[in-house]
């Protein structure tokens, strides 16, 4: 229908389908937060408070025990205002859809599903549990089964829902180390006509240009654990080399020596370490000193307990990866994890044309402005989405060093 005019409605709707195919990461999250957002004229710093569950420890026993109902939050704010803008001319509104689509949206909307992902990977700082070898891309399944096994020890629902972005290189070495195994005649055909691995393990594997490569911190002596004012968010450190920039990095990982992590349901303790990731980039002081900001608290009883014991002091740390070793953080995870939110952003007035798309079942929502330029025959447009990335339960997610 080449001589049907093109209308902003359609190609607004055409450009939400090109953005549902284009994203990766954003598929395996949870989306369900935009309908707090439910009103019209959002803008960026708009904030929810997502409330976590209260836990409970229980009794055994007859006698009463009361416990206080302590619910958490996470704030979910929309941080980011990103669009496209693009124009046509008159003549272009002639086309077919789909040779509209391929001219004009499908290289704006891949722009912007890049952005999208490229932001909700960022999230990888927040997740301490890790498997893997750094800087060694993985090559079978036993790194993915560990973190599947680490994510079961933090009482991730196994529900069939785990996701497992993958770089370019990690995919590389999986599909290669895997492709003399059994499986599916389908899912075989996918891997060697698509080079994706797909189903497989519990999880659905896709790969994600816009996996990071974290940074490991310069390092440097040898760090141990200070009780004395170790509690909570932070670990007091000492044994560092002496007044030394940037020693951690934030998203670096490190374990304390005999502190080990305990399941949140059970309370048992697992036969794992208990990692934690740094907060925030961390210096010692002029005498190899000081406080490392670091997830999950250190709670070693009650309702919130992440260990099974507070550390000694002198504990030794272990930095997972040596000093400034680059490794890509592929990440395994459930929706729960994650979440990604999105807006309406109000239609303005004055305009040749505004038309929104929302996707119930993406969780974004396209607005598209349109202007005419009359000397010149030609229709300036823009492209908006605003959205924002939290991560709700970081726990429910594992990374696998590569």
């Amino acid at each position: 229908m080449s001589n049907t005019l093109l209308t902003i409605s359609t190609i607004t709707r055409e450009a939400t389908m090109v953005l549902e195919n284009n994203l990766t990461f954003a598929k395996g999250v949870n989306r369900d937060y935009s309908d707090k957002f439910a009103v019209e004229g959002a803008k960026v710093g708009d904030t929810v408070n997502v409330r976590k569950p209260p836990r409970y420890v229980g009794r055994t026993g007859q006698t009463l025990q009361i416990e206080n109902s302590v619910e958490t939050s996470v704030p979910v704010t929309l941080t980011t205002q990103f669009g496209v803008d693009i124009q046509f001319s008159s003549k272009d509104l002639l086309l077919n859809i789909d040779d509209f689509s391929k001219r004009f949206i499908k290289p704006a909307m891949a722009v912007v599903a890049n952005k999208i992902d490229r932001d909700g990977l960022a999230l990888y700082q927040t997740v301490y549990n890790a498997t893997g070898t750094p800087a060694t891309p993985p090559s079978d399944l036993s790194a993915f089964l560990n973190a599947n096994a680490k994510l079961a020890d933090e009482a991730c629902p196994m529900d069939g829902t785990l996701s497992a972005v993958l770089s370019p290189w990690a995919q590389a070495g999986m599909v290669q180390g895997l492709k003399g195994l059994f499986q599916s005649s389908e899912q075989i055909k996918n891997q060697y006509e698509q080079g994706n691995m797909g189903l497989a393990a519990g999880m659905r594997f896709s790969m994600d240009q816009n996996v990071y490569n974290h940074q490991v911190g310069p390092l440097g002596g040898t760090p141990l654990c200070t009780l004395a004012g170790t509690t909570g968010n932070t670990v007091v450190t000492r044994g560092w080399t002496a007044a030394a920039a940037s020693r951690l990095k934030k998203g670096d990982i490190f374990t304390i020596a005999n502190v080990y992590g305990v399941n949140p349901q059970t309370r048992q303790k697992t036969t794992q370490l208990r990692q934690f990731v740094v907060t925030a980039d961390f210096s010692s002081d002029a005498s190899g000193n000081g406080s490392v900001s670091v997830s999950p608290a250190l709670v070693a009883s009650g309702q919130f307990q992440t260990i099974d014991a507070m550390p000694i002091d002198g504990a030794a740390l272990t930095i997972l990866g040596t000093a400034n070793q680059v490794t890509s953080t592929n990440l395994v995870y459930h929706p729960a994890a994650f979440t990604l939110a999105s807006a309406d952003m109000p239609l303005p007035g004055g305009v040749d044309m505004a038309a929104r798309v929302s996707s119930k079942k993406l969780g974004l929502s396209v607005r598209m402005v349109r202007a005419y330029d009359i000397v010149n025959d030609i229709f300036p447009c823009r492209l908006d989405v605003l959205y924002g990335w939290a991560a709700i339960y970081p726990e429910l997610a594992c990374r696998v060093q590569g």
